[in-house]
């Protein structure tokens, strides 16, 4: 029997076929913070401090690498889904004396589309329907659908913001309440994230923090995931810990790397994981089935920047240029009276914007109504002021939005030019304070 080629004239086809509902759990759907704040929808001179792109070039010695490897044959066909040997070779040179072991370039690396695809690798290797991961807020916002797709179902734990009336806080005065965690934890719970130095807040959480933290793990038999990303930005002398290197930790501990990150190279999307067998070889499954293999020449130029990092300097000198650029950012907040979180670690900036007023009958776009107070300072900042920033409720839970809704994040990584440019412009802020 034919099949009719007619249809009505008034049939709705524009969704035939129904989505899935995990697009709903993950909040996908939802027209992300990114795209309501993204330069397309502000004023052309508005100066975006808002996403957490550079600015400014990698090293060129680092791009003269990718060069090289574009005018090569082998670099510009598939690599092996493990990464690049001389890529994996330079990642165990350089992380070897700070994990304290010699790690296997064939079973405890493997080299991912970034940081964000090396994650994703992981929830599906590992997480079952209705398996629970536990994250801290504010969260990185692509953890939380990344976690959803795969089944799993994300347990919020709030870092707790400070309270002092002087507003001379760091990132180390959000903290942990551990019995809060340790309620957090089921018989479902299957993964706990961390993610130090902490994006949005800057936290560099402390020595002690992991040791509590690797206890619940242990006790519970939980598999760690440490974001790790901005490792190479961490201010002050504070020291960066590496849960992995805990005792009893390497066991269950994968810990998550960025050459964007690190070389200023966002676009490159070149990840890796470090872990044990255990880990990375059902993650290496899922990621051969998600993207089968990463960017083969920028993998090179990621080998070469890893390669000559210590003659070079180059993460000492980096880390003098950001204390400098958030100098620059921390002045003028201090210079406009208002109180902000001084990050030890990444390279954002969380301001206190609950004495920001606007009109109530402001025109704000359809994008920012209904959701935080901090959406709508955000947007009244960036076209009154001219600088753009994230508002931080986007990276809490509905239940604990109302914390994040008190904090714009300002990125940092600009070059100084610009943030000083921002820096003035901001000072128009002090006629919206109350």
């Amino acid at each position: 029997m034919a099949l009719s080629t007619k249809t009505s004239a008034t049939q709705d086809r524009s969704n035939l076929v129904p989505f899935s509902s995990r697009l709903r759990e993950g909040r996908a759907l939802a027209q992300d913070v990114w795209s309501i704040y993204n330069v397309a929808n502000l004023p052309e001179d508005c100066i975006n401090l808002g996403q957490g792109y550079m600015n400014f070039p990698p090293p060129k010695w680092v791009t003269d690498a990718a060069d090289v490897a574009l005018k090569t044959v082998a670099p510009n066909h598939y690599s092996h889904p493990k990464g690049r040997i001389r890529l994996r070779q330079a990642i165990k040179g350089f992380y070897d004396p700070l994990f304290g072991r010699d790690i296997d370039v064939e079973s405890q690396i493997l080299v991912t589309s970034g940081a964000n695809e090396g994650q994703y690798a992981v929830f599906t290797a590992f997480l079952e329907q209705g398996d629970e991961v536990i994250m801290f807020e504010p969260f990185f916002d692509q953890y939380l659908p990344s976690v959803t797709f795969n089944g799993g179902k994300p347990v919020y734990v709030p870092l707790h913001p400070p309270t002092n009336a002087e507003g001379k806080a760091t990132s180390n005065d959000w903290t942990i309440d551990f019995d809060e965690l340790r309620r957090a934890v089921t018989p479902s719970t299957k993964m706990i994230i961390v993610n130090t130095p902490h994006n949005p807040v800057g936290k560099v959480f402390t020595r002690a923090e992991l040791e509590g933290i690797a206890a619940l793990a242990e006790e519970f038999n939980l598999l760690v995931m440490s974001d790790e990303v901005y490792d190479c930005l961490v201010f002050d002398g504070k020291e960066h810990v590496r849960i992995a290197t805990l005792p009893g930790m390497w066991d269950r501990t994968v810990t998550v790397g960025s050459a964007g990150k690190a070389f200023a190279a966002t676009g490159w999307r070149v990840g890796w994981l470090i872990g044990p067998q255990s880990i990375i070889q059902p993650t290496l499954a899922a990621s051969t089935r998600i993207v089968f293999c990463t960017n083969s020449p920028l993998q090179e130029a990621a080998a070469a920047g890893l390669e000559q990092v210590r003659e070079r300097k180059f993460f000492e000198t980096q880390r003098e240029e950001y204390t400098t650029r958030r100098a620059i950012l921390t002045t003028a907040f201090d210079q406009l009276g208002m109180k902000y979180t001084l990050p030890e670690g990444s390279y954002f900036v969380l301001l206190d914007i609950s004495n920001v007023e606007f009109p109530e009958d402001y025109p704000f776009p359809q994008s920012v109504l209904g959701r935080g107070r901090d959406f709508k300072a955000c947007w009244f900042i960036a076209l009154e002021v001219g600088v753009s920033s994230i508002p931080v409720s986007e990276f809490y839970c509905e239940e604990h939005a109302n914390i994040g809704e008190a904090y714009a994040r300002f990125a940092f990584c600009k070059d100084e030019d610009t943030l000083r440019k921002a820096a003035d412009r901001l000072q128009a802020l002090k006629k919206y304070l109350k």
